[in-house]
């Protein structure tokens, strides 16, 4: 248990690095023959097991204090060899990975612990359409890939996540024939974007529309081995954020400005409900002010719900957040766990098809569970600043997966009441 008193919020901190571009700088570092520099990696749970996978694929990767080194002789040099790959419970990484590891020969299991071993995994008729061999449990994992992936023309549903599609538009160049990539329903653009971004930074070139709906790749393409800094998380600072506009001031340092990221949304959000936005050349800072509800559409930035839901909570009032659909497939059920753990904090929330309202007011202290959901006790303990009572939460400690000093840089800005 964590135990969070009624605090007000003062002070500054850094944001936290991206889990995302982490995950997809080690993929990136693998597939580059030679050695990449990975700057102020996330070294959170997520960011962790990529870097395991990598060197599971065979990389040697040295962690140092600012930097992590990645020595490759690119994903090629392992094929025929079968390969036995620990994802933990990174859906991201398992996703993006499948694609990589079918670009060999021999046989790769990527399999899944916790949570993850319960959420689908949907890209098997897809890799099979490009003649990969390609099973599951059922849906579920563990995956078994078998390649050579060659290239070629693919259809992908990007309507529940993108992240398989980030994990093709890495291992595509690599392919021997020239590919086209066709999406349909793709609601997490800007992350393919950062997809985009990273890839160029390693030397890769993919043409695309301006919807994101065609991609076209040419084969035969090689990685190059970079020097990458990770940027700012917009996500986990998102909590930060929340915490300044409902319990005093914070100034979040370290953020790209402007941002591709999609969380970096929940600013719009933030001012829409009231609180003082200000923007500086790396850093944000926000104050308190009286909040009212707002209506916000989430569908392309569903890791803001929680955060929203926060902010929600303490908007006199009711707020409306869409793109519920999109939580049903995350750590937890995370529309069902947030509706039961503010519940127990005094909040009403009700969804109805791809609409969430939260009907704002007192919070509430009370005993919640983070239902092994690093958001969802996030969500909680900033929530818990405004409680009128202690708020102890439950299996704190997923917040590892994106975000390990969030309990540390919440207390180092409280000042008690």
């Amino acid at each position: 248990m964590r135990l969070i008193k009624p605090s007000a919020i003062k002070g500054t901190v850094p944001a936290p690095r991206s889990k995302s571009m982490t995950v997809r700088a080690a993929a990136a570092a693998l597939l580059a023959k030679g050695t990449s520099r990975i700057r102020h990696a996330s070294l959170c749970d997520d960011g962790l097991a990529a870097f395991a996978i990598a060197a599971g694929m065979g990389a040697v990767v040295s962690r140092g204090r600012v930097e992590t080194l990645v020595r490759s002789q690119g994903i090629h040099a392992q094929n025929g060899e079968k390969h036995q790959i620990d994802c933990g419970e990174s859906g991201l990484a398992m996703r993006m990975f499948a694609p990589i590891a079918a670009l060999l020969r021999g046989e790769t299991v990527l399999d899944a612990s916790g949570s993850l071993r319960s959420r689908p995994m949907e890209m098997v008729d897809a890799l099979q359409s490009l003649g990969v061999s390609c099973a599951t449990d059922h849906g579920r994992p563990p995956i078994v890939v078998r390649g050579p992936l060659e290239g070629g023309h693919i259809v992908v549903d990007a309507s529940l996540s993108s992240q398989f599609l980030t994990g093709l538009l890495m291992a595509l160049p690599l392919c021997g024939k020239n590919s086209r990539v066709s999406v349909s329903r793709l609601k997490s653009a800007p992350y393919v974007r950062m997809t985009l971004g990273l890839l160029a930074a390693f030397g890769v070139t993919i043409g695309h529309d301006d919807l994101l709906t065609e991609f076209t790749i040419q084969g035969n393409q090689a990685y190059r081995p970079s020097t990458y800094t990770v940027e700012g998380d917009w996500s986990g600072a998102a909590f930060l954020l929340v915490a300044g506009a409902i319990g005093g001031s914070v100034v979040v340092k370290g953020l790209p400005i402007p941002s591709i990221q999609a969380d970096s949304g929940v600013l719009e959000a933030l001012e829409m409900a009231g609180a003082r936005v200000t923007m500086g050349r790396h850093s944000v800072s926000v104050e308190r002010r009286d909040l009212k509800p707002f209506v916000f559409d989430a569908a392309h930035c569903p890791d803001l719900f929680p955060p929203l839901v926060t902010l929600a909570a303490c908007c006199e009032g009711r707020s409306v957040i869409l793109g519920a659909r999109r939580l049903a497939h995350k750590e937890s059920d995370r529309a069902n766990a947030l509706k039961e753990e503010f519940a127990k904090l005094g909040i009403t929330i009700r969804t109805e098809e791809d609409r969430m309202e939260v009907s704002g007011g007192a919070v509430q202290g009370g005993v919640v569970d983070s239902h092994n959901d690093h958001r969802i006790a996030m969500a909680c303990a900033v929530a818990a600043l405004r409680a009128r009572g202690e708020v102890a939460i439950g299996r704190p400690e997923s917040v590892a997966k994106s975000y390990p000093r969030f309990f540390e840089d919440l207390e180092a800005l409280t000042v008690g009441l």
